[in-house]
């Protein structure tokens, strides 16, 4: 009788343990992050650079991005606002204008404007709502930066 109930016990704490798994981990669509990086410097004599790195979820549909500068510790949280398509040629690749909100502090403090045609990324630039200040940026298409390691200046 003894070992009949041990018996027992074991197949009730099985399905509770079945049962705390399921709740624990929920059965939904598995879905998977893809991540872009991209490495920028200013044109001009003061050479400032970032990384830009953008996140895509396409089962959330969901979107974030963020900058790094190759001084700071620190990335900056962006939020996307909006794309713009144009078509300069039907027998080529549309013209994006993506836009990025700068967010720090929970203030909405500047925006990143990246263009882009097919594979081809002419540049981005940045304003300053504060400042009205608008710096531009290219792509660096020598950089082969890593999710890891990021851009090595």
């Amino acid at each position: 009788m003894r070992e009949a109930f041990k018996g027992m016990k074991s197949e009730v704490f099985v399905k509770k343990l079945f049962l705390a798994l399921l709740l624990a981990c929920p059965l939904t669509a598995h879905s998977e992050v893809s991540t872009e990086l991209y490495c920028f410097q200013s044109l001009g004599t003061n050479s400032i650079k970032f990384e830009f790195r953008s996140y895509y979820d396409s089962v959330a549909k969901w979107s974030g991005a963020s900058v790094k500068y190759s001084k700071s510790k620190e990335a900056i949280t962006l939020a996307y606002r909006g794309s713009e398509e144009e078509v300069m040629d039907p027998d080529r690749p549309s013209q994006f204008t993506t836009t990025w909100v700068e967010v720090s502090n929970g203030v909405v403090t500047g925006d990143y404007e990246m263009v882009s045609q097919g594979a081809r990324i002419y540049g981005m630039t940045y304003t300053n709502y504060k400042t009205k200040a608008e710096y531009s940026f290219q792509y660096d298409m020598n950089m082969d930066p890593s999710p890891e390691m990021g851009c090595q200046w």
